[in-house]
């Protein structure tokens, strides 16, 4: 399909300090495509989609991510092995030698949006020096029509050169990788690698400092969808845990998948236009809008495919990361402008491999602003080398490497939007039940779509005796009964043959929250410090 922004309009980089370069501006998704396969850079799939190779690096470097400290960051930032500081004279140091390397070199620029909402809509210019890391870019940020582009002047700008490779001991970087936001000068540069969730990732990151610091915008790191009566629901969730799955519901409409604000004027819209989804493992009969989504204009990341391009997805010889980015017009079902009204309810989802929290919890605004800061699920055995029972994992606000502040300003925000809204927000265990991995076994699918189902249509009560009970470890409201599911489902310990087992394993999760929260603990409030598990194993 070709670019409905096509444009004759020439740009020129040598403000950038990228001088006499051939830049190719704003080509439609189908041009870069082929000259993607004219320079030998990808292959076509079957399915018309196109599948290229990252090289060296198949996700993000997360310890290569840095921020340049300066006056607007100095004091805002929470420092530490997430947002490293990077001087800003090694930044300029580096710019320039970046821009020297794109200079009299062909490269790919594109004028985008971040944000669908007209009030916080932010213009991005990138500057590619791959075709197919700019046809990501227009997959994943929102085109500007043919009169936005005439007058179009960018407020960020972001500059990505796989190619280019840093000097660590000369650079100040870690590796010859890095990935650097300038607040100052509202730019970011990626190099050494060519993963393309680096240049959505740092736009994430510089969205997740600007909104609340200067709108009063609360950043998600969620998914979203919306119901025929404009009933918005939100959806977090760490990798794992069904948030893409449960979030793509034929009966309601896709607002976005990934990156969301959450507006003082009550909306909630999408940050970008397209969808970036992981791709193992993926079939028609699990995930028919991602895999029906994968056709010409989709990019396919280190997948195997035969010699007549058919794609194994179960093949994770080169990553167990392979993905597809595909804009929101691959999806029938989607919400027109991306963007809804306050939200109803919020899901916290976890898969929680003891087994022992229940399959749907109401939360109370503290317990809420404590379980978005633990951001809480499990890895389980097999995951990774050495796991041989499940382990906790912690990742604060459900996306703690893209957020730039102290994790209790997201939650204090949070907690103050949903009292005001009067939202509802629910814990969701897609994890295990009657034992722990590989004792119990995982919840059906069927019954957590089945809850979600029931909260959305209202069909769970008050607070109230008859209605609830209030687990006496975590200390969380479950629902006693719920359509289409069993009653014993909804009671994490009525499902395990072992009542001393349940809460030995029970205990141990709950000191496990404590001991990840002390990091927390002088920054909270007295509400969010007692939002945790109130009882102590002895």
């Amino acid at each position: 399909m070709d670019s409905d922004t096509k444009t004759t309009k020439t740009i020129s980089l040598d403000r950038y300090g990228i001088k006499n370069a051939d830049v190719k501006y704003q080509l439609s998704p189908d041009t870069l495509h082929d000259i993607t396969l004219e320079k030998g850079l990808g292959k076509e799939a079957s399915s018309g989609a196109l599948a290229i190779n990252t090289g060296k690096f198949t996700g993000r470097s997360p310890m290569d991510r840095f921020i340049v400290k300066d006056d607007i960051t100095k004091d805002e930032i929470w420092w530490g092995d997430i947002n490293v500081p990077f001087e800003p004279e090694k930044f300029e140091q580096l710019y320039k030698k970046i821009t020297a390397y794109l200079s009299e070199k062909e490269v790919f620029a594109r004028d985008v949006f971040a944000c669908a909402d007209e009030n916080y809509k932010m213009g991005i210019r990138h500057i590619n020096e791959l075709p197919w890391s700019n046809m990501f870019c227009y997959n994943m940020f929102i085109e500007p029509t043919k009169e936005e582009l005439k007058d179009f002047e960018p407020e960020w700008v972001v500059i990505n050169a796989p190619g280019f490779l840093a000097d660590p001991e000369v650079d100040g970087t870690r590796q010859e990788n890095f990935a650097i936001l300038n607040f100052t000068k509202k730019m970011a540069i990626v190099g050494g690698t060519g993963y393309t969730g680096e240049i959505k990732k740092g736009i994430f990151s510089a969205l997740n400092f600007i909104l609340p610091v200067n709108k009063n915008t609360l950043p998600m790191h969620c998914s979203a969808n919306v119901g025929e009566d404009g009933d918005t629901a939100i959806f977090f969730g760490l990798s794992g845990t069904g948030k893409t799955t449960l979030s793509a519901d034929p009966n309601r409409k896709l607002i976005g998948d990934d990156e969301h604000g959450w507006t003082a004027e009550d909306t909630v819209f999408n940050f970008e236009g397209g969808c970036y989804a992981k791709a193992i493992n993926l079939s028609a009969e699990k995930e028919p809008q991602i895999y029906n989504a994968i056709k010409r204009g989709a990019i396919l990341e280190n997948v195997i495919m035969d010699d007549n391009g058919v794609v194994d997805f179960s093949d994770t010889s080169i990553t167990q990361n392979t993905r597809v980015s595909y804009p929101l017009e691959h999806i029938d079902n989607t919400q027109p402008g991306s963007i809804g009204k306050n939200p109803k309810n919020i899901f916290f989802l976890t898969a929680d491999a003891f087994g022992v929290i229940p399959p749907i919890s109401k939360l109370t605004p503290a317990q809420a602003a404590y379980h978005f800061i633990s951001g809480y699920t499990a890895k389980v055995a097999g995951t990774e080398a050495g796991i041989d029972e499940p382990v906790p994992s912690f990742s604060a606000c459900f996306g703690a490497p893209f957020m730039p502040l102290h994790p209790t300003r997201y939650a204090e925000m949070l907690s103050k939007k949903m009292k005001e809204a009067g939202v509802n927000v629910w814990l969701i265990n897609t994890g295990w039940s009657g034992g722990q991995y590989g004792v119990g076994k995982r919840i059906e699918l069927k019954y957590t779509r089945a809850m979600i189902t029931a909260v959305l249509n209202g069909e769970f009560g008050d607070y109230t005796y008859e209605d609830y009970h209030i687990h006496s470890v975590f200390g969380v409201a479950q629902p006693r009964t719920c359509p289409g599911v069993p009653d014993k489902v909804l009671s994490p310990r009525a499902t395990w043959d072992d009542d001393e087992a349940y809460y030995k394993t029970a205990f141990k999760l709950t000191n496990a929250f404590r001991q990840n929260f002390k990091k927390f603990e002088k920054y909270a409030n007295e509400e969010i410090r007692r939002g945790g598990p109130q009882r102590y194993a002895f």
